[in-house]
């Protein structure tokens, strides 16, 4: 009877027990071996994202996942090209289908829990072949020259084995980055996902800080540049054109690097609030705790399945315009109308041809800095280029169904993120039942500690889902340097918030041995 009430998936752990993994440590792993490995495997990270798929020509390469580097912590090109993207697919696939049931493994069970991860895993395998084969056959062609010289070997298929290599590369990268989590996660300190995009971020914003490579007779980075005008232009200059341009213009105005610093700050405070509902001890007098209900309850995970959809739908839309030939969708305007290579938007590079200009796609398509909205609106004359041939009224529309869609669909993800996920009201009063404790003045009954967190967990899950879509969409607005995106300064806020505090947790368990083996056998 016990075999007949296991799940389904354990008929794939003959499978998923062959997958290379990283073993666990048996005794405790010292607190210095434990950054070793986090700072080993963050230059190991950054050498992968330095590392250029062999054989692929760049010049015709198209980035889908531009607008989702951020997020995705990878870099175009390179082995890094899918990011931790297929990892993430996977881990949330498998967390929805164990928070609705359809997965019926009890994750405080030893044997269920190696089964959840081995199938994650396993499916992780999987969406780096669904990511990876359209990507190849579709956007990353390789070079002229691979491909003649695959020819000789077999003539004929010297172009499909240049795809099938490039696959492997690519598959050989996302799982190297598999097995780099689990390093970090076993041996280091955190999540590496969680690392990886916050190193990813940080890069972004320090470049777009201090990069002094020239463009156009100019320093790129925010500081280099405004030292530039500063030391260059004279004062009848600067008062006539120059301010405005250190100010407000692209790449990396000086408001977008105040913006990215606010909204670094805004984060870091609403991190730190919390409502905590004082907890006691049914049998143990004395006992006391306090369950917090942070403000930003949802976490990030609203923006980032937004995103997501909204990069989806720029995918699609982009594929149908490609392809005319499709009935119904093939290149069709109110879809979504994409410019040509030979555009001059494009050859004057103020967009890219995944950039659309036209339809659904390009009203949900993200605001990328005051250039998308404030600065035509202020300088018809100079700007009016940025308005990729708009009426002013499509482009305040487009801002008022972005930030809705933003606003309105992260609210929707938080609400179904937390019933999915055991933090309702009805699944936190159980587990608070099943540790014992109480709030003090009510009767010790599920039913009544439900009503209670009834009064919090809708309203703050409501207020963070709102909240992260409103400080996303309002960093897009502003701009953040480097182009990191108002989404990846969020997510890199709270990874390094969480760092900093699990970095704590271990120097306080290592100076304290009574504490190690309390948080061991918890």
């Amino acid at each position: 009877m016990a075999e007949e009430r296991k799940s389904l998936l354990y008929k794939l752990k003959p499978v998923t027990d062959r997958l290379p993994a990283v073993t666990r440590p048996e005794g405790h792993v010292h607190f210095r071996t434990k950054m070793m490995w986090v700072l080993l495997i963050l230059v190991l990270y950054f050498v992968m994202t330095n590392i250029f798929i062999y054989g692929l020509d760049k010049t015709q390469t198209i980035d889908f996942f531009s607008s989702l580097r951020a997020i995705m912590a990878g870099a175009q090109g390179s082995l890094m090209h899918l990011g931790i993207g297929p990892i993430v697919t996977g881990s949330i696939i498998m967390q929805l289908f164990a928070g609705a049931k359809i997965i019926k493994l009890d994750l405080k069970d030893d044997e269920d829990k190696s089964v959840y991860q081995g199938t994650q895993k396993l499916l992780v395998i999987i969406m780096i072949f669904v990511e990876a084969i359209p990507q190849v056959f579709g956007f990353l062609t390789p070079s002229a020259s691979f491909t003649g010289g695959l020819e000789r070997f077999s003539p004929g298929n010297g172009h499909l084995l240049a795809q099938f290599i490039i696959i492997f590369q690519l598959f050989a990268g996302s799982y190297l980055v598999f097995l780099m989590d689990e390093v970090v996660s076993k041996w280091g300190i955190g999540s590496g996902i969680s690392l990886f995009i916050a190193a990813g971020v940080a890069q972004q914003i320090f470049t777009g800080t201090f990069n002094w490579e020239v463009s156009q007779g100019v320093p790129t980075g925010t500081i280099p540049k405004t030292l530039f005008y500063l030391g260059n232009f004279r004062a009848d200059q600067l008062a006539s054109g120059g301010y405005e341009t250190i100010l407000l213009s692209n790449p990396n105005p000086v408001v977008a690097l105040v913006g990215t610093v606010i909204i670094f700050l805004a984060v870091a405070y609403v991190e730190s609030t919390r409502i905590e509902l004082p907890l006691a001890h049914g049998a143990a007098r004395g006992a006391r705790g306090r369950y917090p209900i942070r403000l930003m309850y949802a976490s990030n995970i609203p923006i980032i399945l937004v995103a997501a959809v909204l990069a989806n739908v720029s995918m699609f839309s982009l594929l149908f315009w490609q392809h005319p030939e499709w009935p119904l969708v093939g290149r069709q305007w109110w879809l979504g109308g994409y410019p040509s290579a030979s555009d001059p938007l494009v050859t004057g590079g103020l967009i890219q041809q995944t950039t659309p200009i036209s339809g659904a796609a390009y009203y949900l398509s993200s605001i990328n800095g005051l250039s998308d909205w404030l600065l035509p609106l202020l300088n018809p004359q100079r700007y009016g280029t940025y308005l990729r041939g708009h009426a002013y009224w499509q482009v305040a529309l487009h801002l008022c169904v972005w930030l809705s869609v933003m606003v309105g669909g992260s609210v929707m993800f938080a609400k179904f993120w937390i019933e999915t996920t055991n933090m309702g009201p009805e699944a936190v009063a159980e587990q608070i039942e099943s540790s014992g404790m109480q709030i003090p003045g009510f009767r010790r009954d599920p039913r009544v500690l439900k009503r209670v967190l009834e009064r919090y967990i809708p309203v703050v899950t409501v207020i963070s889902g709102a909240g992260v879509g409103a400080l996303a969409a309002v960093a897009d607005m502003i701009g953040t340097v480097g182009n990191a995106s108002g989404t990846g300064v969020l997510l890199a806020v709270g990874i390094i918030i969480q760092m900093y505090e699990a970095i704590g947790r271990e120097q306080m368990m290592e100076m304290h041995p009574v504490l190690r083996q309390f948080f061991s056998s918890a």
